[in-house]
């Protein structure tokens, strides 16, 4: 008897053994996430919305490179650097993010943007939850990615720390504001100065004596 032929017997066993992962998959338990109810937990290193860091003294690590836009292979972000004053500074650098903005209805969170950066200005978060109902509101901007604020900080603008250069905030010489630094004026964002009467003191109030 003439043995069958090899192709006729895998195109036999090959159906089968489909089916037979498919019988196997009927009688595992079913495995039911109670999500939002219960929140899953991410890796440690999972890919999740950005946020732009801060120097211990409240000073924005982001330099306005636009290194991270460059990087992006969605063309999902989007930068505008500007020059810092003395009278109104918001990096220790020359320049700083003006504007920031990341678009969610592009992003594929693939962290490239992260790894061009070379401030570790732009970290990525575990939050995960990025749906909405609008386009609009997937455009993130500066003020919803910049870190807040933590215990010795002050928020931007404000002086750089007395006695220090940019390298000095990068070699972590830099652990909390300095005493007495008050936030300046952001006239770029427009904000007034409080103005001042003859006698030096804030409008509305009299000089005592």
């Amino acid at each position: 008897m003439a043995e069958e032929p090899k192709e006729t017997k895998q195109g036999f066993q090959n159906p089968v053994a489909g089916f037979g992962v498919t019988f196997k998959a009927m009688f595992k338990k079913r495995l039911t996430e109670q999500y939002p109810e219960q929140q899953k937990t991410t890796a440690p290193r999972f890919h999740g919305r950005h946020q732009l860091n801060r120097h211990p003294d409240g000073l924005e690590k982001c330099v306005g490179c636009e290194l991270c836009a460059w990087a992006c292979p969605a063309d999902a972000i989007y930068v505008e650097g500007a020059d810092n004053t003395d009278e109104e500074r918001y990096s220790p650098g020359e320049r700083y993010g003006r504007v920031y903005q990341i678009n969610y209805a592009r992003c594929i969170l693939c962290g490239l943007c992260i790894e061009a950066c070379p401030t570790r200005a732009l970290t990525m978060t575990n939050e995960f939850e990025l749906a909405d109902s609008s386009r609009a509101n997937l455009i993130y901007t500066k003020e919803q990615l910049l870190a807040g604020l933590d215990e010795g900080m002050v928020d931007t603008p404000h002086a750089i720390f007395p006695g220090t250069d940019e390298q000095d905030y990068y070699r972590g010489l830099v652990t909390e504001a300095a005493p007495g630094t008050q936030r300046q004026v952001a006239v770029s964002k427009g904000e007034v100065p409080v103005s001042t009467n003859t006698s030096g003191a804030p409008a509305g109030e009299e000089a005592e004596g």
